[in-house]
């Protein structure tokens, strides 16, 4: 089964969320229309995602999940710049 990990923000340099899921363009849309009005994602509106990884298996995908969210912001930033230094939203690659 297939797995993300994934970096959404609300714009260059704002806010980061790091997530992981089995399902990318379902989560994301999720993050888009706000489905979960109390989360953190619809907060801080939170809906573009600017970096994703695809992993074999959900376990792999939540330990990079972990990594990332034990860095610091400057590694995610240079992360997101290394694919995307733009910082574009790369929903419609997905």
């Amino acid at each position: 089964m297939k797995a993300w990990i994934y970096i959404t923000t609300n714009k260059k340099d704002g806010v980061l969320y790091v997530g992981v899921t089995s399902e990318l363009k379902h989560r994301i849309e999720s993050h888009k229309t706000k489905k979960y009005k109390n989360s953190f994602s619809a907060r801080y509106n939170v809906d573009k995602i600017v970096y994703f990884e695809t992993f074999n298996s959900i376990i792999t995908a939540r330990a990079r999940e972990k990594q990332l969210k034990a860095g610091n912001r400057a590694r995610k930033i240079k992360l997101i710049e290394s694919v995307n230094p733009e910082w574009r939203d790369l929903y419609e690659e997905i």
